[in-house]
């Protein structure tokens, strides 16, 4: 999907986030990259294979 110089990670690279956004839509929680990879803001990712990450953010400490 990465038209531009140089091309950003794919959705299988460890740094797949760093690839550029593409649609974001802050109202609905949610960034299309130009690799496929949907990121919402609940840190969670839908990869362009239908793969669903779970959101992974940090414990908080009472």
């Amino acid at each position: 999907m990465c038209l531009h110089t140089p091309a950003c990670p794919s959705a299988q690279s460890a740094d797949a986030k760093a690839a550029r956004v593409v649609a974001a839509h802050p109202e609905q929680g949610w960034s299309l990259l130009c690799n496929g990879v949907l990121i919402f803001e609940d840190t969670g990712e839908l990869l362009p294979d239908g793969q669903v990450i779970a959101p992974h953010r940090p414990a908080v400490a009472d």
